[in-house]
Protein backbone atom coordinates (compact mmCIF):
# COMPACT_ATOMS: atom_id res chain seq x y z
CA UNK A 1 0.00 0.00 0.00
CA UNK A 2 1.44 3.37 -0.89
CA UNK A 3 1.16 5.94 1.91
CA UNK A 4 -2.56 6.92 1.57
CA UNK A 5 -3.99 4.23 3.81
CA UNK A 6 -6.36 1.46 2.91
CA UNK A 7 -9.32 2.43 0.75
CA UNK A 8 -12.87 1.18 1.10
CA UNK A 9 -15.04 0.11 -1.82
CA UNK A 10 -16.43 3.67 -2.22
CA UNK A 11 -12.93 5.13 -2.63
CA UNK A 12 -12.67 6.77 0.83
CA UNK A 13 -9.98 5.90 3.30
CA UNK A 14 -11.20 3.85 6.24
CA UNK A 15 -9.72 6.41 8.68
CA UNK A 16 -12.06 9.09 7.34
CA UNK A 17 -15.02 7.17 8.69
CA UNK A 18 -13.99 7.64 12.32
CA UNK A 19 -11.40 10.43 12.43
CA UNK A 20 -13.84 13.05 11.21
CA UNK A 21 -16.27 12.27 14.05
CA UNK A 22 -19.80 10.98 14.07
CA UNK A 23 -22.44 12.87 12.11
CA UNK A 24 -26.12 12.98 12.83
CA UNK A 25 -28.79 12.48 10.18
CA UNK A 26 -29.03 16.28 9.83
CA UNK A 27 -25.30 16.55 9.05
CA UNK A 28 -24.34 18.09 12.40
CA UNK A 29 -20.85 17.00 13.44
CA UNK A 30 -21.48 15.10 16.67
CA UNK A 31 -17.74 14.69 17.26
CA UNK A 32 -17.22 18.38 18.12
CA UNK A 33 -17.83 19.67 21.64
CA UNK A 34 -21.53 20.49 21.97
CA UNK A 35 -22.50 18.66 18.77
CA UNK A 36 -24.42 15.99 20.66
CA UNK A 37 -26.19 18.74 22.60
CA UNK A 38 -27.25 20.64 19.48
CA UNK A 39 -24.99 23.61 20.22
CA UNK A 40 -23.23 25.62 17.49
CA UNK A 41 -19.56 24.99 16.66
CA UNK A 42 -18.52 28.61 17.28
CA UNK A 43 -19.88 31.95 18.41
CA UNK A 44 -22.54 32.71 20.98
CA UNK A 45 -23.96 29.58 22.56
CA UNK A 46 -21.01 27.36 21.56
CA UNK A 47 -19.27 25.30 24.25
CA UNK A 48 -16.56 27.39 25.94
CA UNK A 49 -12.99 26.16 25.70
CA UNK A 50 -10.60 25.31 28.50
CA UNK A 51 -8.63 28.55 28.32
CA UNK A 52 -11.48 30.94 29.05
CA UNK A 53 -12.74 28.63 31.79
CA UNK A 54 -9.36 28.66 33.51
CA UNK A 55 -9.13 32.45 33.23
CA UNK A 56 -12.61 32.74 34.76
CA UNK A 57 -11.67 30.35 37.58
CA UNK A 58 -8.51 32.32 38.40
CA UNK A 59 -10.40 35.63 38.33
CA UNK A 60 -13.14 34.31 40.61
CA UNK A 61 -10.60 32.72 42.96
CA UNK A 62 -8.54 35.93 43.04
CA UNK A 63 -11.62 37.99 43.91
CA UNK A 64 -12.48 35.51 46.66
CA UNK A 65 -8.93 35.78 48.03
CA UNK A 66 -9.19 39.57 47.99
CA UNK A 67 -12.46 39.56 49.93
CA UNK A 68 -11.10 37.00 52.41
CA UNK A 69 -7.95 39.09 52.91
CA UNK A 70 -10.01 42.21 53.60
CA UNK A 71 -12.19 40.30 56.07
CA UNK A 72 -9.09 38.74 57.69
CA UNK A 73 -7.83 42.20 58.61
CA UNK A 74 -11.09 42.98 60.38
CA UNK A 75 -11.41 39.63 62.17
CA UNK A 76 -7.70 38.85 62.75
CA UNK A 77 -7.82 35.45 61.03
CA UNK A 78 -4.85 33.14 60.76
CA UNK A 79 -3.60 31.92 57.35
CA UNK A 80 -5.54 28.61 57.54
CA UNK A 81 -8.72 30.47 58.48
CA UNK A 82 -8.22 32.89 55.59
CA UNK A 83 -7.76 29.94 53.19
CA UNK A 84 -10.93 28.30 54.46
CA UNK A 85 -12.86 31.55 54.10
CA UNK A 86 -11.52 32.01 50.56
CA UNK A 87 -13.08 28.66 49.66
CA UNK A 88 -16.34 29.55 51.41
CA UNK A 89 -16.54 32.96 49.70
CA UNK A 90 -15.75 31.36 46.32
CA UNK A 91 -18.52 28.80 46.86
CA UNK A 92 -21.09 31.38 47.95
CA UNK A 93 -20.40 33.73 45.04
CA UNK A 94 -20.46 30.85 42.53
CA UNK A 95 -23.70 29.48 43.98
CA UNK A 96 -25.56 32.79 44.10
CA UNK A 97 -24.30 34.40 40.91
CA UNK A 98 -24.70 31.30 38.72
CA UNK A 99 -28.06 30.52 40.30
CA UNK A 100 -29.43 34.02 39.80
CA UNK A 101 -27.53 35.38 36.77
CA UNK A 102 -26.01 32.32 35.09
CA UNK A 103 -22.50 33.76 35.37
CA UNK A 104 -19.88 34.80 37.90
CA UNK A 105 -17.73 37.91 37.70
CA UNK A 106 -14.80 35.93 36.28
CA UNK A 107 -17.01 34.11 33.78
CA UNK A 108 -18.58 37.37 32.64
CA UNK A 109 -15.17 38.99 32.15
CA UNK A 110 -14.10 35.89 30.20
CA UNK A 111 -17.21 36.00 28.01
CA UNK A 112 -18.78 32.75 29.20
CA UNK A 113 -21.83 31.71 31.15
CA UNK A 114 -23.51 28.61 32.57
CA UNK A 115 -26.69 27.51 30.80
CA UNK A 116 -29.18 24.74 31.41
CA UNK A 117 -29.65 22.38 28.48
CA UNK A 118 -33.42 22.83 28.59
CA UNK A 119 -33.07 26.63 28.27
CA UNK A 120 -34.43 27.44 31.71
CA UNK A 121 -32.45 29.51 34.26
CA UNK A 122 -29.98 27.47 36.33
CA UNK A 123 -31.73 28.40 39.59
CA UNK A 124 -30.43 28.26 43.15
CA UNK A 125 -31.09 24.54 43.68
CA UNK A 126 -29.16 23.27 40.65
CA UNK A 127 -26.51 25.93 41.19
CA UNK A 128 -26.01 24.70 44.76
CA UNK A 129 -25.58 21.09 43.59
CA UNK A 130 -23.17 22.22 40.85
CA UNK A 131 -21.16 24.39 43.25
CA UNK A 132 -20.86 21.71 45.93
CA UNK A 133 -19.53 19.26 43.35
CA UNK A 134 -17.18 21.95 42.04
CA UNK A 135 -15.80 22.51 45.55
CA UNK A 136 -15.04 18.79 45.88
CA UNK A 137 -12.73 19.40 42.83
CA UNK A 138 -12.56 15.82 41.47
CA UNK A 139 -15.97 15.92 39.69
CA UNK A 140 -14.91 19.13 37.94
CA UNK A 141 -11.78 17.41 36.61
CA UNK A 142 -13.65 14.53 34.96
CA UNK A 143 -14.93 15.84 31.61
CA UNK A 144 -16.84 14.33 28.73
CA UNK A 145 -16.31 15.14 25.05
CA UNK A 146 -18.67 18.10 25.32
CA UNK A 147 -16.34 19.68 27.93
CA UNK A 148 -18.92 19.07 30.67
CA UNK A 149 -17.56 18.11 34.06
CA UNK A 150 -19.47 15.83 36.38
CA UNK A 151 -20.70 18.93 38.20
CA UNK A 152 -22.23 20.21 34.93
CA UNK A 153 -23.72 16.84 34.05
CA UNK A 154 -25.33 16.54 37.50
CA UNK A 155 -26.93 20.00 37.15
CA UNK A 156 -27.82 19.46 33.45
CA UNK A 157 -25.74 22.52 32.53
CA UNK A 158 -23.04 23.47 30.04
CA UNK A 159 -20.60 26.40 29.97
CA UNK A 160 -21.08 28.38 26.76
CA UNK A 161 -19.79 31.55 25.13
CA UNK A 162 -21.82 34.71 25.59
Amino acid sequence: MSGGGERQAGGTRWTQTWLSGARSASGVDLGKPGGRLGLPDAGSGAVAGYGRRLVALFLDWGLSMLVASLLARSFDWSAPQRSMWTLIIFGIQAWLLIGLLGTTIGKRLSGIRVARLDGRPVGLGWSLARTLLLLVIVPALIWDRDYRGMHDRAANTVVVSI
